[in-house]
């Protein structure tokens, strides 16, 4: 859960916003996950003094079964989250991220909700000493419900990771099965160095509807030598990144080529309880804007059974 306060082109916007995440493991192999968003904009209106917002919105993101095959295969029916990147499925969540605002180039390749209707098959594996490969293939299909809609495609996306170095690269790859039925594709990497507290991500996608990428350092202050207690709570962020229009429109897109750069500071209080903060400026034919955001967000466990189950 969390609340967020953002300021676009100095128009304040306050967000708070709960996310419930629930697990059920059924039997050894079995396991039901969902997770819902409540969240509810409250802004300034002409004539009027303070927030106002308008009804609570309610999504389930995604709710899916998954047969846990073997140590490599997991099989997952129902409605799950795009595996195109990583920043939809690994980083999205707010207490995850580590700057609140979502990259540009989000919206390619996730579907219109950010979700897929069908089934997909993933998993992992150690292909040789130094390094292991992960895997997931997925096909979605057409659904016009909203807000659980989702589009008509089939999609890969593979990634090696070599522990010695710390280091992940992968690959998406997407075929659109309606529309233009074009194809789409994607790059990204994770790498944390050994020697230092520092965690370094990015993403490129292509798409007939634009194209980008964004890279994103993040460095823990716990090697300095003075606060200790302090610095190592408190994390700077930046994040660079830009975006290029493609031969067609998007809603869920910038309409004109746009860069923007963005730095921050994150406190982590506890574990699960960190506050955000970032200021960013966005730069496009347009019209230049500052881009800042304030945040709190917590994370918290609730135990529905015992560990062992029924006796």
């Amino acid at each position: 859960m969390g609340f967020i306060s953002n300021f676009s082109g100095g128009q304040p916007d306050l967000h708070p916003i709960a996310t419930p995440l629930v697990l059920v493991p059924i039997g050894q192999r079995w396991v039901f996950e969902t997770r819902a968003t409540f969240e509810n904009d409250l802004v300034q209106l002409p004539g009027r003094s303070g927030f106002h917002g308008g009804p609570v919105q309610k999504e389930v993101e995604y709710a899916q079964l998954d047969f846990i095959a073997n140590s490599c295969v997991t099989i997952t029916v129902g409605r799950f989250l795009t595996p195109f990147g990583i920043f939809n499925e690994r980083l999205y969540p707010v207490w995850i991220r580590n700057l609140q605002s979502d990259p540009l180039i989000l919206p390619i390749g996730i579907g219109p909700s950010n979700a897929s209707t069908g089934g997909m098959i993933r998993g992992g594996f150690k292909a040789r000493p130094q390094f292991n490969i992960n895997y997931a293939v997925y096909f979605s299909a057409l659904s016009t419900t909203s807000p659980v809609d989702s589009d008509r495609f089939a999609g890969v996306r593979t990634g090696i990771f070599i522990p010695k170095a710390r280091l992940e690269m992968g690959g998406s790859f997407q075929h659109l099965l309606e529309q233009e039925r074009s194809n789409l594709f994607g790059f990204h990497a994770i790498w944390q160095p050994t020697l230092l507290p520092l965690d370094i991500r990015g993403e490129y996608a292509n798409s007939k509807r634009g194209s980008g990428y964004w890279i994103e350092p993040a460095y823990k202050l716990s090697q300095l030598p003075f606060l200790q207690n302090e610095m190592r709570r408190t994390q700077l962020v930046a994040r660079y990144q830009q975006f290029f229009t493609g031969d067609l429109v998007s809603d869920a897109l910038p309409p004109i080529n746009t860069k923007q750069f963005e730095f921050g500071l994150n406190y982590y209080f506890i574990d699960g309880l960190k506050a955000a903060s970032n200021y960013g400026r966005q730069f496009s034919s347009a019209g230049n804007l500052n881009v800042w955001t304030l945040g709190l967000t917590y994370r918290f466990v609730v135990p529905m059974g015992s560990a062992g189950g029924p006796r």
